[in-house]
C-alpha cells in the first residue's frame, strides 16, 4: 500500500506537546513529593495544577495516574485526590521486608553475576557517588535505586527483582527522611558501604555480600528511627 503523501499525514504534534506535557507534570510532582514539599495526606486539586502549569486538566490526571501507579498519590472514594501517607505503623513490617530483599538480592547476584553486571552496577555507584558529592539528595534516592537495582537484575530472580523495586520505590521519601538526617552530607563512611558490597559480589562471597547487606539496611533504619525519635519539644518559661 503506497504511503501518503507528507500533506496528508496525521498531524502528532498534539500528541506529542501533551506528552511532554504529561511527563513535565510527572516529574515536578514526584520530585516534590519525593522532597517532602507536598507533604503526606496533602489534597491536590487538579485545577490549580492545571492554571499552575499553564495546560488542560487531561495531562495534569494522567500525570497523577502515573503518580498513583508508583503509590505517591491515591484515589479518594469522593474522587478527590491525596498525597499518599506513608505507613508508620507497619514500619517495621517494610524494614523487615526490605532487609530481606537487600540481603537475598546481594546473596543471589555473588552467586550468579556475569561480568557485564559488575560494569552496570559499578556505573550506578559511580552515579550515586558523584549525587553524594553534590548533596543532592533527589539524586542520591534516584541513583541509589538504581544501584540495587542492578544488583538485583544480576541475581537473575525476576520475582525477587520485582518485589525489590516495589519496596525501593514505597520507601523513596523515607530515604528522603534519611538523607535529611544528615543534612543531605552523607558520611563517606556510608557511601563507602556500597562498594564493599561491589567488591563482595566480585568476589563471589554470598556469606560476605548477605551480611554487608544487612548491615547496610540496619545501619539506615536506626539512623531513620533515631531521626523520628527526635526530641525537638521547646522549653517555653510558663
Amino acid at each position: 500500500m503506497p504511503e501518503a503523501p507528507p500533506d496528508t499525514l496525521p498531524d502528532t504534534a498534539p500528541e506529542r506537546r501533551r506528552g511532554s506535557g504529561v511527563k513535565m507534570v510527572y516529574e515536578c510532582l514526584r520530585d516534590e513529593i519525593l522532597n517532602l514539599i507536598l507533604r503526606p495526606g496533602s489534597p491536590i486539586d487538579e485545577v490549580q495544577l492545571a492554571e499552575r502549569f499553564g495546560m488542560s486538566r487531561t495531562p495534569i490526571r494522567e500525570a497523577l495516574v502515573r503518580l498513583a501507579g508508583e503509590g505517591l498519590v491515591e484515589t479518594l472514594p469522593n474522587r478527590s485526590t491525596m498525597v499518599s501517607n506513608i505507613d508508620f505503623l507497619n514500619l517495621h513490617n517494610f524494614f523487615d521486608a526490605i532487609t530481606l530483599m537487600y540481603r537475598i538480592s546481594t546473596r543471589l547476584a555473588a552467586q550468579n553475576h556475569q561480568p557485564a553486571d559488575l560494569e552496570i552496577i559499578r556505573a550506578h555507584q559511580a552515579d550515586f557517588a558523584q549525587a553524594v558529592a553534590a548533596q543532592d539528595a533527589l539524586a542520591m534516592i534516584a541513583t541509589n535505586r538504581d544501584f540495587h537495582a542492578a544488583i538485583a537484575e544480576a541475581g537473575r530472580n525476576p520475582y525477587y527483582t520485582a518485589l525489590f523495586l516495589r519496596l525501593l520505590d514505597e520507601g523513596r521519601r523515607l530515604l528522603r527522611l534519611y538523607y535529611q538526617s544528615f543534612d543531605d552530607r552523607l558520611p563517606q563512611e556510608y557511601a563507602d558501604e556500597h562498594q564493599a558490597i561491589i567488591d563482595a559480589i566480585a568476589a563471589r562471597d554470598v556469606d560476605l555480600g548477605d551480611r554487608l547487606a544487612r548491615a547496610h539496611a540496619d545501619q539506615i533504619m536506626h539512623q531513620i528511627q533515631q531521626f523520628f525519635a527526635r526530641d525537638l519539644r521547646q522549653d517555653v518559661p510558663l
